[in-house]
């Protein structure tokens, strides 16, 4: 049975390789990536059937470079009602971008990925929510690139990510870019990643589920992501620390299964078409928000 709080809940997908995830990048440099096998086809494949199967449309953050590589894939996104938004071309962490770097990587994917698909892009996700309050000017360069809204902050504590003070829900910020955190839930004062990734493919779903309804609950929307790399046990396995390892690799062979299952259960649709409409709060300058701070 659906979720009763239709178009509440959206579905987003960051479109990337698995060996250019960030907990990997002291293993794989960026100017190896050419040596290793894609599989990004085969595995937008299993997601773009099942989300047609069950009727569901997403958000599709793709990294510029995946558009240039395989354009074809760009053309399926949009050409299965799905909406099209960008992830940067690199997908290289903000901390170790200039504020210049950052500026033409977002603005190099929005461009191309609109030349490829011919619509127009509003959406943007920081490669691994690295949006942090200490660089404070990527809003303002979101926003300067053309963006009408971002959704790259988890507010939990994450040894790579997470800006745990700041808002769980839709806010503006001063420029007038809509931010859009990843789910949340409070357990016992802690704040808990209910908006899918390894938490997701770690846990028993009924677990999960009870984690994504106390979200839904809590917060009146539900913002879940995932990857495509996540749904292929077949994929090569990178020679990194167990930590890493252990993130990227568990239960990938039952994933799917688990992500038909949470599309038959919620009413899925684009950040877009659920939020863009809304009316949300302005809360002022990042750093304030960040730091719990805002009004």
């Amino acid at each position: 049975m659906l979720n009763n709080q239709l178009r509440t809940n959206s579905l987003t997908i960051d479109v990337e390789e698995y060996f250019q995830v960030e907990a990997f990048a002291n293993d794989v440099k960026k100017q190896d990536w050419e040596t290793f096998e894609s599989r990004i086809v085969y595995q937008m494949d299993l997601l773009l059937d099942l989300l047609s199967e069950k009727n569901v449309h997403a958000t599709f953050f793709v990294l510029g470079i995946i558009a240039e590589k395989h354009p074809n894939i760009i053309k399926k996104i949009v050409s299965c009602g799905h909406e099209l938004a960008s992830h940067g071309y690199n997908h290289q962490h903000i901390s170790k971008q200039s504020r210049q770097t950052f500026s033409d990587d977002i603005n190099q994917a929005k461009q191309l990925l609109e030349d490829i698909a011919s619509v127009q892009v509003t959406g943007y996700r920081a490669p691994c929510f690295s949006i942090a309050p200490d660089n404070e000017w990527a809003h303002n360069e979101i926003k300067e690139a053309g963006y009408l809204y971002s959704s790259s902050t988890y507010p939990i504590a994450h040894d790579f990510y997470g800006v745990p003070k700041a808002p769980r829900t839709p806010y503006y910020l001063q420029n007038g870019l809509l931010e859009i955190p990843v789910s949340t839930c409070k357990f016992r004062n802690k704040t808990l990643p209910a908006g899918g990734g390894g938490f997701f493919r770690l846990l028993p779903y009924f677990i999960y589920n009870k984690m994504l309804k106390a979200s839904s609950k809590q917060l009146g929307f539900i913002n879940f992501y995932t990857h495509p790399w996540e749904y292929d046990p077949q994929q090569p396995k990178i020679k990194s620390n167990f930590k890493s390892n252990f993130r990227h690799n568990i239960n990938q062979h039952s994933a799917l299964t688990k992500l038909g299952k949470l599309c038959e259960q919620y009413n899925f649709d684009t950040l877009a078409n659920v939020h863009l409409n809304n009316t949300y709060p302005s809360l002022g300058n990042w750093q304030s928000i960040a730091s719990g701070n805002s009004d």
